[in-house]
C-alpha cells in the first residue's frame, strides 16, 4: 500500500486512510471486484480515485466512473483538476467538438478518470471506445457510484443501471467497484445480481453517523415548528427542507424568505436552468436553505449542511437515511429533524394501495414503510432502531431526541379499543366507513351536524372517550394504522376500516403504548439574530486573531471558487482553512503539513494563502 499512501499524501494531502478505505483500496488495486457500502461522508470517492491513480501508474490506463448526475460529474472533475489529476466527463453539456476532444484524450491515454452517465455508457459508440481501450489494456477499473440505483427495491431506481452488467460480460479482467451509502439486505442482493458481482468482496462499513442528532417531532403546526427549529438551532446555516409536493416546496421556500432566510425551491417542475442555478447557489454560497422534493440531493457533496428537515414522511428508511445523510458530511454536529403526523401515515398507505404495481411489489413497499413508521413511533433510541434496520447492532446513542429527553409513555389500549369499537358500530349502523375526524367526534361526544345527520349520537360509544384529547386519539389512530390494526381506504376519501389485526386489540390481547404529546422536542438552543451568518463550527475554537485570519481566507476562497466556477469547498474545506488560520504559517514548508493540502494545491494556492495571512498581519 506504499504507493496508495503516497498518492493519498501527495495528491489529496491526507496522512492516513479512514476506516475500511485502506483495505478496499488494496483489494481494488490488486484487481479485485468490490461492493462498498459506506455512509455519506465516509470517503467513498477515494476508494476508486486512489486505485485509479495507482493502477494508471502501473500501466493499466483510465478508470471509467459511472455517475448519475451531470452537476456531480462537473464538481468531481473540477475537484480532481484542483488536485492536478487529469480527469474529464462525457455528458450532454458538451458540444460535439468538446466530446470528440475528450474521446481523443481517452484513446491517447491522457486521462486518469473519465466520468459518464449510465445512459451514455451503454451506447454502442461508448462501448466501442471501451472495446478499443480493453484490447490495448488501457482500462484500469470501472467504478459504479450510487449503485443502489440498479435495484427496483431501492429509493432511486434507475433502469439504465441494469445495462451496466455489460462491464462483467464484455470486459473480463477489469476490476469493478460498486459503491452506495444506502442498501438494506434486499437492495444489496439486487445490486449483486444485476451487476453480476457474485464474486465481489463486500465491504460494509458502519452506517452510524454519530455527529447527526435524530429528532422526530409530533406534527402540530409543521410550518411553525420548522421555523422555530431553524431559528433556534441553525440560523444562518445551510440546510435542506424536504417536502412531498411541488406546491409545498414553493410555499415553504417563499415563507422562509419572508422570515429573512436565504431559501430556494427545487423540484422537477422547475425549468432545468432554474434548477441548475439554484443548485449552484446552494453549493457555492454560505447559509442557503434548499427547499426541495426528493428530486434534489443525490451526490450532493456540500460538507457544511448543518440540518436536513422533513415536513412529510419519506417512503422508507433507505430514503430517510440517504436524505438525512446529506447533513454533516464534515463530521461536525448536525441535525436530522422531521415532523410526523397521522396524515403522513394515511398518505403513504394510500400511495402504495393506489399504485398500479403488482401486489408482491406493494407488499415489499408496505414492509419498508412499516419499518419507517416503527422508527417514527419509537420511544427508545432512534439510532439503535435505524442501525438495526441495516443489520447493525448498537447501544443507545445519547444523541437523539428519545435519549436526550425520554418521552413519557401512556397506555392507549383503552382508547384504541374504543376507537375500533366505534368504527365497528358505525359500519354496522350505516354500512359506511368514515374518516378520522368524524370518528373522534363520536368518541368525544361532539354532536356535530354530520354526527346528527347519521344518528351517531345514539351509538353506545358516543361520548365515552370524552376524557381523551383529540391529540391523544390522533396518536392512537396513527399507531393503529402504522401497525396494521386499521386500514385506510384510498378509494373512499381516506376512510378507516377494521383489519384482521384489529381483533387482538379489541380483545385486549395487544397493548397500545404511546409517547405522550410534547409540543417542542429538546435540543440545543443557539439563538442568533435572524438572517445572521453562522461561524462554522470548525472555526469557533479559534482566538480573535485566528477568527480574523479564517474570515480573510474564506473571502479569498470565495473569489477563487467563483473564478473557477466551483463550490468553495472544492478549493479548500472549512477544516483546512481553520487549520491554516490556527497555524498562521509564514512559509510554504509550514503550509505543506496542513491536512487537505496536496502538492498541486500547495503549488497553485500556497503563495496566495500566505499573501492573505500576511495582509491580515499587516
Amino acid at each position: 500500500m506504499t504507493s496508495a499512501l503516497a498518492i493519498l499524501k501527495e495528491t489529496f494531502g491526507y496522512d492516513a486512510f479512514r476506516g475500511a478505505q485502506s483495505e478496499i483500496i488494496d483489494h481494488v488495486i490488486a484487481g479485485g471486484d468490490a461492493l462498498v457500502l459506506m455512509p455519506t461522508g465516509g470517503g467513498k470517492s477515494l476508494c476508486y480515485q486512489v486505485p485509479a491513480l495507482a493502477r494508471q501508474q502501473a500501466g493499466h490506463g483510465t478508470a471509467i466512473v459511472v455517475s448519475p448526475l451531470i452537476a456531480l460529474m462537473h464538481d468531481q472533475v473540477g475537484a480532481l483538476h484542483e488536485l492536478g489529476v487529469q480527469a474529464a466527463f462525457l455528458n450532454s453539456t458538451l458540444s460535439m467538438e468538446e466530446a470528440n476532444d475528450v474521446e481523443r484524450r481517452l484513446l491517447r491515454g491522457e486521462l486518469s478518470l473519465l466520468y459518464a452517465a449510465p445512459e451514455r455508457v451503454s451506447t454502442p459508440r461508448f462501448l466501442s471506445l471501451l472495446d478499443t481501450l480493453h484490447r490495448e489494456r488501457k482500462l484500469s477499473l470501472f467504478a459504479i457510484d450510487e449503485a443502489h440505483c440498479v435495484s427496483q427495491w431501492g429509493h432511486d431506481f434507475r433502469p439504465e443501471y441494469r445495462a451496466l452488467a455489460v462491464f462483467h460480460e464484455r470486459f473480463p479482467g477489469v476490476p469493478r467497484i460498486a459503491l452506495t451509502a444506502t442498501a438494506d439486505d434486499t437492495t444489496r442482493a439486487d445490486i449483486v445480481q444485476h451487476l453480476q458481482l457474485e464474486e465481489a468482496r463486500q465491504f460494509v462499513s458502519s452506517f452510524d453517523r454519530p455527529n447527526i442528532r435524530y429528532t422526530i417531532a409530533e406534527k402540530k403546526d409543521a410550518t411553525l415548528q420548522l421555523l422555530r427549529f431553524i431559528e433556534r438551532e441553525h440560523a444562518g446555516e445551510a440546510g435542506i427542507v424536504y417536502c412531498q409536493s411541488r406546491k409545498r416546496v414553493e410555499e415553504i421556500a417563499e415563507l422562509l424568505c419572508k422570515e429573512g432566510m436565504d431559501a430556494l425551491p427545487y423540484h422537477a417542475g422547475l425549468d432545468a436552468e432554474v434548477r441548475q442555478r439554484h443548485q449552484d447557489r446552494f453549493l457555492r454560497e454560505d447559509g442557503v436553505v434548499m427547499t426541495a422534493t426528493i428530486a434534489f440531493g443525490m451526490g450532493i457533496d456540500k460538507p457544511d449542511v448543518r440540518f436536513v428537515a422533513h415536513l412529510d414522511l419519506p417512503k422508507n428508511i433507505e430514503g430517510y437515511y440517504q436524505e438525512t445523510g446529506r447533513a454533516g458530511r464534515d463530521g461536525l454536529p448536525s441535525d436530522a429533524w422531521m415532523a410526523y403526523g397521522l396524515q403522513d401515515v394515511v398518505n403513504q398507505r394510500r400511495m402504495i394501495d393506489e399504485s398500479p404495481a403488482a401486489e408482491e411489489f406493494k407488499q415489499v413497499l408496505r414492509g419498508k414503510l412499516d419499518a419507517l413508521l416503527a422508527l417514527a413511533e419509537a420511544t427508545d433510541c432512534r439510532r439503535v432502531r435505524l442501525l438495526a434496520y441495516f443489520g447493525e447492532a448498537s447501544q443507545p446513542c445519547g444523541n437523539c431526541d428519545n435519549c436526550l429527553s425520554p418521552p413519557p409513555i401512556w397506555d392507549g389500549t383503552e382508547a384504541a379499543r374504543m376507537l375500533l369499537s366505534t368504527i365497528y358500530r358505525v359500519q354496522q349502523a350505516n354500512g359506511l366507513h368514515f374518516g378520522a375526524g368524524h370518528l373522534m367526534d363520536i368518541l368525544r361526544g361532539k354532536a356535530t351536524d354530520k354526527v346528527k345527520q347519521f344518528g351517531h349520537e345514539r351509538l353506545s360509544t358516543f361520548g365515552i372517550g370524552a376524557h381523551f384529547s383529540e391529540q391523544q386519539l390522533r396518536g392512537v389512530l396513527r399507531q393503529l394504522i402504522a401497525t396494521g390494526a386499521l386500514a385506510v381506504d384510498a378509494s373512499a376519501y381516506s376512510t378507516l376500516h377494521l383489519t384482521a389485526e384489529s381483533r387482538a386489540v379489541l380483545k385486549g390481547e395487544r397493548q397500545v403504548l404511546l409517547r405522550e404529546s410534547v409540543s417542542q422536542p429538546a435540543g440545543r438552543s443557539r439563538t442568533r439574530e435572524r438572517g445572521a451568518r453562522a461561524t462554522p463550527a470548525v472555526a469557533q475554537a479559534l482566538d480573535a486573531g485566528g477568527q480574523q485570519r479564517f474570515a480573510a481566507l474564506k473571502s479569498w476562497r470565495a473569489e477563487v471558487a467563483k473564478a473557477h466556477n466551483l463550490p468553495a469547498y472544492v478549493i479548500f474545506h472549512d477544516a483546512t482553512l481553520a487549520a491554516i488560520a490556527a497555524l498562521d504559517p509564514r512559509s510554504l514548508r509550514e503550509l505543506e503539513g496542513v491536512s487537505g493540502i496536496g502538492a498541486k494545491k500547495l503549488e497553485t494556492h500556497g503563495p496566495a494563502v500566505l499573501d492573505v495571512l500576511q495582509a491580515v498581519a499587516d
